[in-house]
């Protein structure tokens, strides 16, 4: 674009080149103050229209919740480690009763250990009588009869097999609480635990009698 200026008559015209044709505008301090206003105009435009495209969108990160699935607790798993007496018992959440299994087993131990010393020691004191025509070993016992040997060694033989029955069992309850608790686990019971009574009349051969209900609520 080109523009040239003549002086016409006391007036100045601008003569504007825009490609083939030619404005002749008259140029004024007001046309060229317009003028002005329109190129800062369309030079702050332009210098926005780049800004918004250069402007980079940030987006705020998005908190992500993780939400914890409870493990299904298994009576069989329960089962499976109170092959260790107490194990079972501690999946369970019945950490409180490993003293008294252990504790159990403990004073079973003893009691084996007790009864199967003496009856070991009557026995072998009454082989040695019958192999020694009744001569006795033990001195604080030489006063005893051979039967009365043989009735001792009896009766501490049974009592330290009872002991081993009892041992085993004690631990077979080791083995049933874990598995049965372990199925009790997620069981939840009521805090509103009630009872209540309610009369009645209930029909016999002799008539109606009265009766009492009780019913509970848990």
């Amino acid at each position: 674009m080109k523009r040239s200026e003549k002086g016409v008559k006391g007036s100045e015209k601008t003569n504007v080149h825009i490609g083939a044709v030619v404005f002749s505008l008259p140029f004024t301090p007001f046309h060229s103050l317009s003028f002005l206003l329109i190129i800062i105009f369309n030079f702050q435009f332009s210098i926005f229209n780049s800004a918004q495209a250069q402007r980079v969108e940030v987006k705020e990160p998005v908190e992500v919740k993780t939400v914890e699935v409870p493990k299904e607790h298994s009576a069989n798993k329960a089962l499976l480690l109170s092959l260790l007496p107490g194990a079972g018992q501690i999946y369970n959440g019945q950490a409180w009763k490993v003293p008294v299994i252990y504790g159990a087993f403990a004073g079973m131990g003893y009691f084996i250990h007790y009864y199967y010393s003496r009856a070991t020691m009557f026995k072998d004191e009454y082989l040695y009588r019958i192999n020694h025509n009744d001569t006795p070993d033990l001195a604080d016992y030489a006063s005893y009869p051979t039967s009365n040997i043989y009735s001792l060694y009896n009766s501490y033989d049974r009592n330290f097999q009872l002991m081993v029955i009892i041992t085993v069992g004690i631990y077979a309850l080791n083995l049933i609480d874990a598995y049965v608790f372990g199925h009790l686990y997620d069981f939840q019971i009521d805090d509103n635990i009630s009872m209540g009574f309610s009369p009645g009349l209930v029909p016999t051969s002799m008539g109606l009698q009265p009766t009492l209900g009780v019913s509970f609520r848990f």
